[in-house]
């Protein structure tokens, strides 16, 4: 630039001595200069070309300037070039400047930014230029520097007013009244004003209104136009008046004329400019376009061009500049316009990242998107925008790390809840009242239900089962594979191992020119830092589980008035066994269970008051839960065989296996002595001769049973194939514990068996049971309630309670203990050879006591009618040959013929020989008629002496009853009844003896008379005919 343009150019404060337009700050000052012909300005066509000469002129009329324009226009014309550094580093500004890269040589206004001089100088802009690299000790320095020549100058300038003070009064004297004298010029002195004043009012009083002004008043107004006034524009308004008027004619005349054809050379070449940079402008555009419907590949289609132009537009200043050469206007306007772009790419894109790390982070799930390319997960949709569009940070491991932060939390916060909802139930159940036995037995009768098993809510109170349902639920969320945490962690697992492998970068991309290829690979460290989370995880897990099931209830439940986390990472109502639908007023809350010495209280996991049934059920669920969870924990890639984690896993399984077993087994002792209840003195459907009881008893040890199998075995805990199963065997203790149980609930049951056979009942209208002590012994038989129908049961009547019970205890010891017994070593692969021995042992020895319990008082009474009738005085016969038998012995036969009917009415005789109701009857009758021959052993005994008639009398008394009862006749009976006539033939005589035989033959058809007319009374003591026919 010539030395004359450069001159033009500071004169006027312009960029450049050729300007296509006037600058738009050195506009400011003139807007309101031109406010009172706003109305003239307004008739322009376009815009004045002489609208530079208006503002210049109009400001000098202003008479002073204000903002920019005069801060440009007037005081930067006296700044200097070029000045010594302020904080005297150096003794050139401009070349400080240049040394940093920045020429203001041909840049006046941009110059006097860095000249301390200049009023538009800036502090800001030149320490970041002129001091960028200084140290904070040289700008110390420098401001030491600086407050030293600020005192040396405000020195100098004392003594120069100091030294001139007369001349700058008189100065100031002369100034002010030569601006007095022309500010006043044109004004009337003040009794000229007064005198016109009061012309004026006479003039209004007379309503005379004069025509026209007077020459003087005229001649004022001229003059006051070029007073120094605010009112006259300074005296510029005349002047101003007529140059806006002529701009506005010039304007309207040659502005289309001179203008037309430099404006059609500009739009031109601003067209073509355009034109040229058309892709460049539209980035932006397209750009904001996609970003706005996530189009991902138009997003990076425009981001690559608008790299591509960004590196073009480098290359050629990196030319330029290396080949010392001048940029063209071209390039110049290329690279200004690719700036401009890329800056608003820039931005664009910097905002798009924001947004796609913050989705990253929170996509916390395997979910699938449909793109055009087929599903594609979203956090790999992600992770391939970012690689994309190139980041600093590994968008893999980023999202590896808030996947395992979600998790991690997601583990610690629902266990922790769960524990504390799982309390508030048990304490809940603990403090309420305990249910009744009856209650109790009648969920035992359950099982024989159809469906029971498929409705687990018929095992059990609802309370217990709610808590059974809340437990269910928490391990379903924590360990199940398709629906719960353990699943999620396997599957971060198996989504991190694809990463370590490089097997999921391979559909990722590499960036702009490979930039984002270091992304493809985690560092060793990364990798061990995934293996110890899932180890981390595996542990939170197992410890969670662990908790439930060793250590005893939790007291601090404060937890559950903590408000649930609301950030998208941590939902609410997924991850709470009960939804939380807690509502609990913290001033009234469950107080912890009372200690009453029941076994649960020690166990977090068992409802208070639940029976053997539901547990079994539910447990066996849990531990398949646990095995199933644990064996999958151990196929993740960093827990491996026998490591310190399997082994943990091992022992979690263990732990959780012997406490179910502990308390299952405390509850079905406690289920077992309410077995007894199960009672009802109904019939069996299929077998008339029992009653419901063994039945119902042997349902429930089976359903027990097959429970206790599945928890100690755990078999459908059956992993995978290839991988570790960590279910071992049960311990020997636990299946001792087990077997021990299992005698002892039978033996309670039988026990329960004899009380409910000896004990009275209340009458039917009552329910319940009372307990009033053993029933007295009877002296007789009650044998107006003995005889009942077929179908009936007097329960009230001890002896049919006794007999349905010995029926039953039959058909235990035949059938229903043995079938037990087997299931049991067939479940649980043992033999229960000393056991089963000891069941049979007890079931004897009941057997036995019921037997005698119930014959006793028959043979009493037996005994007495047996005893008064043979020591009765008139005992002897009074003939020679007697021919009937004694009234005792009818009695005593209708005594025995009450007890079969008792027995088979009571217990209907089935088709079966071997039948439990034949041999019992057979078994009582055959033990009676023994203790009747031992009876009339101990009679005959009490006389002394037999004579003949007396002989042949208590040989027709013996041999009567022996002939009627001789299918019940034992070998122990035979014997007695020898001894009998041996105790006879050693209290006669040898006459007596002889006679006797001669008497023999008619006795024998005495006998059989006897018996022929007492055909239809005993005919119950005649054997069954068997299939051939006769009578054996």
């Amino acid at each position: 630039m010539m030395a004359e343009d450069i001159d033009v150019a500071n004169h006027y404060n312009l960029s450049t001595a050729y300007p296509e337009e006037w600058p738009a700050e050195l506009d400011q000052s003139g807007e309101s200069d031109v406010e009172p012909f706003h109305s003239l300005k307004t008739k322009r066509l376009s815009r004045s070309r002489y609208s530079a000469l208006e503002r210049g002129y109009g400001s000098r009329m202003k008479g002073s300037i204000s903002g920019p324009a005069r801060t440009g226009h007037m005081a930067d014309k006296l700044v200097l070039k070029d000045e010594p550094d302020p904080l005297g580093t150096a003794d050139s500004v401009v070349k400080i400047l240049k040394q940093q890269g920045l020429s203001i040589d041909e840049e006046p206004r941009l110059r006097n930014r860095f000249l301390l001089s200049s009023r538009t100088f800036s502090p800001s802009l030149y320490l970041s230029h002129a001091h960028s690299s200084a140290s904070t000790q040289s700008l110390l320095e420098g401001l030491d520097y600086l407050s030293r020549s600020i005192d040396q100058k405000s020195a100098s300038l004392k003594v120069l007013v100091e030294s001139n003070f007369e001349r700058f009064i008189r100065a100031k004297a002369t100034i002010d009244s030569v601006y007095n004298a022309m500010k006043k010029q044109g004004s009337e002195p003040d009794s000229a004003r007064a005198n016109a004043n009061r012309a004026s009012g006479h003039i209004r009083q007379s309503g005379v209104r004069a025509s026209s002004p007077s020459p003087a008043a005229a001649t004022n107004v001229d003059n006051r136009k070029y007073a120094l006034t605010k009112e006259g524009d300074y005296g510029m308004k005349g002047i101003r008046m007529s140059l806006v008027e002529a701009s506005g004619k010039a304007d309207e005349l040659w502005g289309p004329a001179l203008g037309g054809r430099e404006r059609e050379q500009r739009l031109y070449a601003i067209g073509n400019a355009v034109e040229r940079n058309r892709a460049v402008y539209e980035i932006g555009t397209k750009l904001f376009r996609a970003i706005k419907q996530r189009d991902y590949d138009s997003i990076f289609e425009e981001y690559r061009r608008a790299k591509t132009f960004a590196n073009e537009a480098k290359v050629t200043a990196d030319r330029a500049i290396s080949g010392r050469r001048p940029l063209t206007d071209e390039e110049t306007h290329t690279i200004l316009v690719t700036g401009r772009m890329w800056i608003d790419v820039e931005h664009q894109i910097q905002a798009f990242k924001r947004d796609l790390w913050h989705r990253l982070s929170n996509v916390q799930t395997s979910s699938s998107l449909i793109t055009s390319s087929g599903p594609v997960e979203e956090h790999m949709e992600l992770i391939g925008a970012l690689l994309e569009l190139g980041v600093e940070d590994n968008p893999v491991w980023i999202w590896l790390l808030s996947r395992y932060d979600f998790l991690k939390t997601k583990i610690i916060r629902f266990c922790e809840r769960s524990r504390v909802e799982i309390e508030v139930l048990r304490r809940r159940l603990a403090i309420g009242e305990k249910p009744t036995p009856q209650v109790m037995t009648s969920f035992l009768r359950l099982p024989l239900r159809e469906g029971a098993t498929e409705s687990p809510e018929k095992l059990d109170t609802d309370q217990a089962i709610e808590l059974w349902e809340c437990i269910h639920t928490y391990l379903t969320k924590l360990l199940t594979l398709q629906s719960g945490v353990l699943g999620e962690v396997i599957d971060f697992w198996e989504t991190a191992q694809s990463f370590i492998d490089g097997s999921k970068q391979k559909a990722l991309p590499v960036g702009f020119e490979g930039e984002s290829r270091k992304h493809h690979r985690l560092s060793n460290d990364g990798v061990r830092q995934l293996q110890n989370g899932i180890i981390e995880l595996v542990d939170l897990i197992r410890e969670s589980v662990l908790s439930l099931f060793a250590d005893p209830p939790i007291e601090d439940i404060s937890l559950l008035f903590s408000p649930n986390p609301t950030t998208p990472n941590t939902p609410v109502s997924l991850f709470t066994p009960t939804e939380s639908r807690f509502k609990l007023d913290p001033k009234n809350l469950p107080p912890p269970s009372p200690k009453r010495g029941e076994a649960w209280e020690d166990y977090a996991f068992w409802p208070p008051y639940a029976n053997s049934l539901s547990g079994v059920y539910y447990l066996s669920k849990f531990l398949i839960l646990i095995g199933t969870a644990a064996s999958e924990m151990t196929t993740l890639g960093p827990i491996t065989v026998g490591s310190s984690t399997y082994d943990r896993l091992k022992s979690l399984v263990g732990i959780a296996r012997e406490r179910s077993v502990r308390v299952i087994c405390a509850a079905w002792s406690k289920d077992a002595e309410n077995c007894k209840m199960l009672e009802d003195w109904t019939r069996d459907s299929e077998r008339r001769d029992l009653t419901k009881m063994p039945g119902l008893f042997m349902t429930f040890e089976s359903a027990v049973l097959a429970g206790m199998q599945k928890i100690l075995y755990i078999s459908e805990a059956m992993s995978k194939a290839g991988t570790v199963d960590v279910v071992t065997p049960p311990p020997a203790k636990l299946l001792q514990m087990v077997r021990t149980q299992f005698v002892s609930s039978v033996y309670k049951a039988l026990s329960g068996l004899v009380e409910n056979a000896e004990r009275a009942i209340k009458p039917e209208g009552d329910d319940g049971w009372i307990l009033v002590g053993p029933a007295v012994a009877v002296e007789g038989v009650d044998i107006t309630s003995s005889i009942i129908a077929a179908d009936g049961i007097d329960a009230r009547n001890r002896n049919i309670r006794m007999l349905l019970t010995l029926s039953n205890l039959k058909a235990l010891q035949a059938d229903l203990v043995p079938q037990l017994v087997t299931n049991f070593e067939t479940s649980f692969s043992v033999k229960l050879t000393e056991e089963a021995k000891t069941i049979r042992d007890v079931l004897s020895q009941i057997d036995a006591r019921l037997f005698q319990s119930y014959t006793k008082p028959t043979f009493t009474a037996l005994d007495s009618i047996i005893q008064g009738g043979i020591r009765a005085p008139d005992w002897t016969p009074s003939s020679n040959r007697p021919d009937q038998v004694r009234p005792y012995v009818y009695e005593t036969m209708l005594t025995l013929v009450l007890v079969h009917t008792e027995i088979s009415t009571t217990i209907p005789v089935t088709p079966s020989p071997g039948s439990a109701s034949t041999s019992l009857l057979h078994n009582v009758l055959s033990h009676l008629l023994t203790q009747v021959s031992s009876s009339l052993l101990s009679a005959f005994q009490s006389r002394t002496k037999y004579t003949l008639p007396a002989l042949m009398q208590a040989t027709l008394d013996t041999e009567f009853i022996a002939q009627t009862m001789s299918q019940y006749v034992t070998e122990q009976a035979s014997t007695i009844q020898s001894e009998i006539y041996l105790e006879l033939d050693r209290r006669t005589n040898n006459e007596a003896r002889i006679k006797l035989q001669d008497e023999l033959g008619e006795m024998r058809g005495i006998l059989k008379r006897l018996r022929e007319r007492t055909r239809g009374e005993f005919a119950c003591f005649k054997k069954v005919r068997t299939g051939g026919g006769g009578k054996s």
